[in-house]
């Protein structure tokens, strides 16, 4: 019998964290020497690539605005290249649910009727140790039929058969982020390498017997360049397991700028793994006020809800994303509708419904394929409005958008966002941003606030938007200058409305909130000293996960 125990070394793997249990079932002798394998093979052109973003970052804030590259011209010319025809549990991707991987959000998007499950293991997913071990479990029994759910109050959940339930597609974190509790010759894996590599390896022959295959999300990528490295894992994690090439599929999130000007170049390095691209709204215009937060008012948006799909610049985005997705053969899935069921407030919720319809149906129209949803409830919503598009066809990749000229200045034309800085946006920011961290804290990574799901995305936007006002002094609708003092008092009176509870992490969170929007530096994502703040506080203090398990007998076996 294989057991773990704190500071255990496995073929080359040291395990650090307090087990949980039934963590042996995922971290096999066997896992492990194959994730090693993938984090020997690339970690040092990781690390390259990660400086890379640093100093482009320090390029765009000299002033150098991102263009379209000369040097990849020919793949853009070339006409005559595609990507792999979509693969079997992708031809129809009309909606889509994401959420995390704990029990109950795998039983209800399992069972909603979506054609896509995204099971996040990223924005939405405070990254513990028990989280992702427990994810992976829940994904290993969810595709042999061995998970269920029961509420407090008795009621049990089942899973659908599965020819009635949603494609799975996996979203690893991302290649920036660590993963301090799994060592590999001493040094911390890459939580992508890890996450993508435990799936694939207990997963990838069981989809294919079910006639799907190991699909991917791929979040936070940046350029053309990292794409290929993830093919690199794609290609070796084939060859090690004697899986025939091609069988992963990829779906690119395009959430950062930089990405935007490099769309077919991306689905070019994929080629043969790629399955589409989506329009990752909230992490883009996070991307965009991260590179450009000290380029003075040109650069300067106006409150969240102002930054609709329908502003210029982010039309720009999307229809460039659809024009370069289909004339390659690739889904376009758009936004995600992130608005989740008002039980309080029938009218709210009414209207809730309307305006994602609306929202949906227009970008179908516009020649997306799909679209996001945050709760099952919106499933149905969402399905409606791409069938009024689509009608019994299950994409929309004939539809060529031969209209729609690459243009890369319109991509940053933010001088045509249309909006105003106001008190109640700067209020929302930080009672978004410290809500957020708070059930982060408590190891939650979404938390719905005013009947929208927030996740690492929208609190990005939240702390980046208050200290990029601080720094380009910019002017609310009253004629206010915005400054750290007067952010300050907003603070206080926002942190003084919170509902307190037992065990609440309000104070950490207002203090890691006051030094990633506040601070004169300006941590590149908060999830870094988030996740460092958590690792502190909670070393050796990992709870048993299931009621019942006796993990302390469990680590002694």
């Amino acid at each position: 019998m294989n057991t773990f125990s704190t500071d255990t070394t496995i073929n080359g793997v040291t395990i650090t964290a307090q087990p949980i249990a039934r963590q042996r079932e995922i971290l096999t002798p066997d896992a492990l020497e194959f994730v090693a394998r993938l984090q020997r093979a690339t970690a040092e052109r990781r690390q390259e690539l990660l400086a890379a973003r640093h100093a482009r970052r320090a390029e765009i804030a000299r002033g150098h605005d991102p263009r379209f590259l000369r040097e990849t011209a020919q793949i853009r010319d070339d006409a005559g290249w595609q990507v792999a025809p979509p693969a079997p549990g992708l031809t129809d991707r009309r909606v889509e649910i994401t959420g995390p991987v704990d029990r109950k959000s795998t039983v209800n998007a399992l069972n909603s009727g979506a054609k896509v499950w995204l099971a996040d293991m990223e924005d939405s997913l405070t990254p513990s140790w028990r989280n992702l071990i427990q994810g992976q479990i829940n994904l290993f029994n969810a595709l042999r039929d061995t998970i269920d759910f029961a509420t407090a109050e008795g009621r049990e959940y089942r899973l659908k058969p599965f020819s009635e339930r949603p494609t799975t597609v996996l979203r690893p974190r991302a290649l920036h982020l660590p993963e301090k509790n799994m060592l590999v010759d001493g040094k911390p894996i890459a939580g992508a390498i890890m996450d993508f590599g435990l799936y694939f390896f207990h997963n990838a022959a069981r989809l294919i017997a079910l006639g799907h295959g190991p699909y991917f999300y791929l979040p936070k990528i940046e350029n053309r360049l990292e794409a290929r490295l993830w093919n690199d894992i794609f290609v070796l994690a084939q060859d090690l397991l004697g899986i025939p090439q091609g069988t992963i599929r990829a779906t690119v999130l395009i959430e950062t700028i930089t990405a935007a000007f490099e769309m077919e170049e991306i689905l070019f390095e994929l080629r043969e793994h790629a399955a589409g691209l989506n329009a990752g709204r909230w992490d883009y215009i996070f991307s965009i006020i991260k590179n450009f937060r000290t380029r003075g008012p040109r650069f300067v948006l106006p409150d969240r809800e102002q930054v609709t799909m329908t502003q210029p610049f982010m039309r720009a985005y999307t229809e460039q994303l659809v024009r370069a997705c289909h004339r390659r053969g690739a889904m376009a899935i758009a936004a995600p509708a992130a608005f989740v069921p008002s039980r309080r407030d029938p009218a709210a919720n009414a209207e809730a419904l309307l305006k994602t319809r609306a929202d949906k149906l227009r970008e179908a129209e516009e020649g997306f394929d799909g679209a996001w949803v945050a709760h099952p409830e919106f499933v149905s919503v969402v399905r409606d409005a791409f069938d009024t598009v689509l009608g019994d066809r299950p994409n929309q990749l004939d539809r060529l958008r031969d209209d729609v000229t690459p243009d890369d200045r319109a991509l940053i034309d933010l001088g045509t966002c249309r909006g105003t800085i106001t008190e109640e946006g700067i209020r929302n920011n930080i009672e978004v941003g410290i809500r957020y961290i708070e059930t982060w804290l408590r190891g939650n990574g979404a938390v719905t606030i005013h009947s929208l799901m927030e996740d690492a995305a929208t609190a990005e936007i939240s702390r980046s938007q208050i200290w990029q006002w601080i720094y380009a002094r910019a002017v609310t609708d009253q004629g206010e200058i915005v400054t750290r003092q007067s952010v300050e008092e907003l603070l206080d009176e926002e942190f003084h409305k919170l509902e307190r509870f037992d065990g609440d992490r309000f104070r950490d969170a207002r203090e890691l909130f006051g030094e990633v929007a506040l601070g004169a530096d300006f941590p590149t994502f908060l999830t870094m000293p988030a996740y460092a703040r958590y690792l502190c506080e909670t070393a050796g203090k990992e709870d048993e996960y299931e009621a019942g398990l006796p993990e302390r007998q469990f680590a002694a076996a």
